[in-house]
């Protein structure tokens, strides 16, 4: 079995044909889905496709492009939506210095509020960082200084050497389709080392289509081309590589009852 651990079934390019999206997957050998939400606006949606769907589960979360648009947003609001039985991670949050869609203090105080969220409900925090690995890392140390919190990198796209230190914190580090990619050869490298109980694999649909799927619109059966590819990277039976990321997810989101 396979498990999409980061896909936007609310997003249009999937919303449109949900259902058959999610037939396909399963077709595909996906036994179950982490539906991201990445504002505020999202959280209802996100979690009835959850209640409605018993293999989706969802997240509830700011993504740092929308941080400017919920720079008023209180813990209490995102603590109360984690109590919802469907919902099983936090996110995605972080910091992205690439686009500047939001400004970085408010970036850096919604991160830290969801880090805390997590501390304090055991839920795993799902990180996005893009060109701000520095800040990110800073961030993540001190808070884990503070009190120790589940986690994962989202859509690892980042240094070896970010990698390598996330990885000392304890983190889990996910790959997208981005890693099927012919100029993503650091990338390639970087995945075929990852420690086998901290790898997971995802889509980030509907974006990044892996090979043989690019230009299209990404959907969730689309995990299975990238575990394939990252299982070749490795040198492992894909079915292998599936059981154990898989096996990471369950033993990472914990809330998650299949």
């Amino acid at each position: 079995m396979l498990i999409d651990s980061h896909c936007h079934l609310e997003y249009k390019g999937l919303v449109e044909d949900q259902q058959g999206v999610l037939a396909r997957a399963r077709e595909a050998g996906v036994g179950a889905f982490l539906n991201i939400s990445t504002k505020q606006s999202e959280w209802e949606q996100v979690v009835g496709t959850a209640i409605r769907e018993l293999d989706v589960f969802a997240s509830v979360g700011i993504h740092p492009h929308e941080a400017d648009q919920h720079s008023d947003l209180g813990r209490g609001a995102l603590l109360a939506a984690t109590e919802n039985p469907r919902v099983i991670g936090i996110g995605e949050s972080g910091l992205d210095y690439y686009y500047e869609h939001s400004d970085r203090e408010t970036q850096k105080r919604l991160f830290r509020m969801h880090i805390d969220v997590a501390r304090e409900t055991g839920l795993p925090l799902i990180i996005h960082t893009r060109d701000a690995e520095n800040d990110t890392y800073q961030i993540l140390e001190e808070e884990m200084g503070k009190g120790a919190f589940p986690a994962l990198i989202h859509c690892f796209t980042a240094s070896d050497d970010f990698g390598a230190k996330v990885l000392d914190l304890g983190l889990t580090i996910s790959l997208s389709g981005i890693v099927t990619f012919k100029n993503a050869k650091t990338l390639q490298a970087t995945a075929a080392k990852i420690p086998g109980d901290r790898l997971m694999v995802e889509t980030d649909s509907p974006f990044l289509a892996p090979v043989p799927h690019r230009g299209k619109p990404c959907e969730p059966a689309y995990v299975a081309d990238t575990a394939r590819y990252v299982a070749g990277l490795r040198g492992v039976e894909v079915e292998r590589l599936a059981d154990q990321t898989s096996a990471n997810f369950m033993s990472l989101f914990t809330k998650a009852m299949l």
